[in-house]
């Protein structure tokens, strides 16, 4: 009788069970986005809508100036991040601004150099120009994001900031103005600023972050504040606004920037910073549509190709983005 191939005989060594090679997995069956980086697209793109509301907003202004838009929004900026992070830390507010560090602390004032370059800015340059140089923000997160982090940039990430710089180049083109030169400047540092602020939130992402809002605010205000008494005959006229004009302030403050910042300062966590500042270019391309939609100022087409230019360039990003981020295949 042949012997049982699945016995042997006694004293015999055991045979070593051959080596089953388990069953390769495709890497498009059950593969999921990281939810976590899925929300940081989600919110850093959510940050961009409630940024483009500005030019509304300040479109619907009556009398107030610049510096005291600034002032007032900063004011309730503050006043907003403060009861978010009031409710976030259970009202441990001192404890939570300690814990953002001098990391925090930095950050805000990045910010709200940010804030304060872009508003000197349009008073030496036109919007156009403005506008563009906020384009070079992705750039100069990502060489900074290189440097101080060491956070790689992916090929897909510069072909979208690329895409998405000839968008605004179509968008702002025909208003560019030459020589302009300081206020080109001033809006290329608070495009350096807002870098700067970017790759700061990321390095402090293992902390809570929302309190270098606040001081950025508070900055922006007390920078403001002077300036606005300086250009007014009496501190009444100074600090009085119409109520139209205050609520829209506050709007902006408490919705526009506030929830911007909040939602982006959250998903700075989860996406790349080159990646985070691509994302929030959401707010060159649907500011024009807001205004379009509300008060009936009518792009031009070269605005519209632009801004479907960047949205393309986003959704490239986000994408590719998603697919490198699958969890691997079961091999």
């Amino acid at each position: 009788m042949d012997a049982d191939p699945g016995t042997s005989e006694p004293g015999a060594p055991l045979a070593a069970a051959p080596a089953v090679a388990p069953a390769r997995r495709p890497p498009h069956l059950g593969a999921a986005v990281d939810p976590d980086y899925a929300k940081g697209v989600v919110l850093v793109a959510l940050a961009g809508v409630f940024w483009s509301l500005g030019g509304l907003l300040i479109r619907l202004i009556e009398t107030a100036s610049g510096w005291q838009i600034v002032l007032f929004r900063s004011i309730a900026l503050v006043l907003t991040l403060g009861v978010i992070i009031a409710l976030r830390h259970r009202g441990r507010l001192v404890a939570a601004f300690r814990d953002a560090g001098c990391n925090g602390v930095a950050a805000g004032f990045a910010l709200a150099g940010g804030f304060i370059g872009f508003v000197l800015a349009l008073q030496h340059t036109s919007v156009a120009n403005a506008v563009f140089m906020l384009g070079a923000s992705p750039f100069f997160a990502a060489f900074l994001g290189r440097l101080v982090l060491g956070e790689p940039i992916r090929r897909p990430t510069a072909l979208a900031m690329a895409a998405a710089l000839a968008g605004i180049l179509v968008m702002v083109g025909g208003g560019l103005v030459i020589g302009t030169i300081r206020g080109n400047l001033l809006a290329l540092g608070a495009s350096l600023g807002f870098a700067i602020f970017s790759v700061l939130l990321r390095r402090g992402r293992e902390h809570d972050m929302l309190p270098c809002v606040a001081i950025a605010g508070a900055i922006s205000a007390l920078i403001a504040l002077p300036v606005v008494l300086a250009g007014a005959p009496s501190v009444t006229a100074a600090l009085l606004l119409s109520p139209r004009d205050l609520a829209l302030c506050a709007i902006m403050g408490a919705v526009q920037v506030g929830c911007g910042l909040t939602v982006y300062t959250l998903g700075a966590r989860h996406v790349p910073v080159a990646e985070l500042t691509l994302l929030s270019l959401t707010e060159l391309a649907l500011a024009p549509i807001w205004v379009w939609l509300a008060v009936n100022e009518v792009p031009s087409g070269y605005t519209l190709l632009g801004g479907a230019i960047i949205i393309t360039a986003i959704t490239y990003q986000a994408l590719s983005g998603a697919r490198r981020r699958r969890p691997l295949p079961m091999v």
